[in-house]
């Protein structure tokens, strides 16, 4: 594996170039109007792997978009990897925000990336992490130096929930089959303080619609004597936190695992800023629920947040109207042992029971998932470690994270899979946010470990 860095250094700028040509392409998955985007990007993976040396190629077609395949299979009696990425990337909005066009990437020097940060949508979540897969099984296929069997399954809805792929998987369980899956859609503590994430949060997430009179109404004939749907709506969704910042919702908490003191004293070991945080996100101060930290805040408790709301007149100028609807989307991450479609019902329900009687609710899910928990002292994490140490010279830090993936959890009930994720973003990459970058530096580095990584779990298993 010492020939990963002089490859590296041979074909950096076209590794970086093959990036920047699949980033141009705008994959939103959840705008139909970039449908045929998100398709020929589809196009644009499968024949990254076939140029990396990958055999049984193909776009496989679902319900919604496809999922990518390939393989490289050298002996069916060794270990058998199948890397886990998606193609489609999150809507750009708002683009006034962007210091540039979001598919035009550029690379440019920041505080933390010194060697340069490719800036565009997808940069990090997840187009560069799921590249990095791709250029590190081609040095190993180029050199003969793959150790085991690989597989890519690379899908177009993750930014969308997933849908299709839990059919997917049940049709195609053999296809598959694998020992372990592999997953860069996370990130790590900081350049020089290597992690890999134990830990995802699960979601449910909802779209709430409040109604009140049946048009939109003069705010000066008619305020003060009728419902104001979004006065309503602001008014149910500030009831929904105590002034802890507890979850009202009844039997939320129920199943909330009990993370041990212990757990949490090693979670504290950590290293971590209050500082740099807030400096980082220009705030104050910090907010959450009491008694606990904001590392335990944003990893292990569970959290109900409003991601947009809307309704009236939002255009320029002023119109006087109280407006027939209001609408709301609403997320809630979840933690071991939450059930998303338990969360769900609660909170249409509970939601349902605090409107006054002077408008209608409609409560609409969209999309869930489940948490995720993998142990410390299995050979997945034991090789994911030894790789970072090889590549790092650095004992990666175990981290449970706030984010979701929820087909991880789908993985291991249908594929019977666990799961490791090698994270190479940081927090401060912005993903789903306006300028969204990932580091050159941090790019190379998940080439150069990959590889590793397959090294040791072979070696560990065979």
């Amino acid at each position: 594996m010492e020939q990963i860095k002089d490859y590296i250094a041979t074909h950096k700028d076209r590794f970086l170039s093959e990036l920047v040509e699949l980033l141009k392409i705008p994959s939103i998955s959840a705008d139909t109007a970039f449908s045929q985007d998100v398709l020929e990007t589809a196009k644009a993976v499968e024949k990254s792997l076939i140029d990396a040396g990958c055999e049984n190629t193909e776009i496989c077609e679902t319900k919604g978009y496809p999922v990518v395949y390939g393989d490289k299979i050298i002996d069916p009696d060794l270990p058998t990897i199948l890397v886990y990425g998606h193609y489609d990337v999150q809507p750009p909005d708002p683009m006034e925000l962007w210091e540039s066009p979001p598919f035009e990437p550029v690379i440019k020097k920041t505080e933390l990336h010194p060697d340069g940060a490719i800036f565009a949508r997808g940069a990090c979540d997840d187009k560069g992490q799921m590249f990095m897969h791709v250029k590190a099984v081609e040095f190993m296929i180029k050199n003969d130096q793959l150790p085991c069997n690989v597989k890519f399954m690379i899908e177009g809805e993750e930014e969308v929930g997933s849908d299709s792929l839990a059919d997917f998987l049940e049709d195609h369980k053999e296809k598959l089959s694998n020992d372990i899956i592999l997953i860069s859609d996370t990130g790590m503590m900081a350049n020089d303080v290597p992690s890999i994430t134990t830990g995802l949060r699960g979601l449910s997430y909802v779209e709430v619609e409040v109604t009140g009179p049946n048009r939109d109404l003069h705010s000066g004939i008619y305020g003060g004597a009728v419902p104001n749907p979004i006065n309503v709506l602001n008014k149910m969704i500030a009831s929904l936190h105590d002034e802890n910042n507890h979850i009202t919702i009844p039997g939320f908490y129920d199943k909330v695992e009990k993370v041990s003191d212990e757990e949490r004293a090693e979670m504290a070991k950590a290293p971590f800023s209050l500082d740099a945080y807030k400096k980082a996100l220009d705030i104050a101060d910090v907010q959450g629920e009491k008694g606990y930290t904001t590392a335990e805040r944003y990893s292990i408790r569970p959290t109900l947040d409003v991601n947009g709301i809307w309704g009236g007149y939002t255009g320029e100028g002023a119109k006087t109207v109280i407006a027939s609807k209001a609408y709301a989307k609403i997320s809630m991450r979840l933690v071991p042992d939450q059930d998303p479609e338990e969360i769900t019902e609660l909170f249409t329900k509970h939601f349902e029971s605090i409107a006054p009687k002077s408008v209608k609710i409609k409560v609409t899910p969209h999309h869930g998932g489940l948490p995720y928990v993998t142990k410390t002292d299995s050979v997945g994490y034991k090789a994911a470690a030894k790789a970072y140490q090889a590549t790092f010279g650095k004992t990666p830090i175990p981290e449970r994270t706030g984010g979701s993936i929820p087909i991880v959890a789908l993985f291991e009930q249908v594929l019977e899979s666990k799961t490791i994720l090698m994270g190479f973003g940081l927090d401060s990459d912005a993903i789903h946010s306006p300028n969204e970058h990932f580091g050159v530096w941090n790019y190379l580095k998940g080439i150069e470990t990959i590889p590793y990584f397959y090294k040791y779990y072979t070696e560990m298993t065979s």
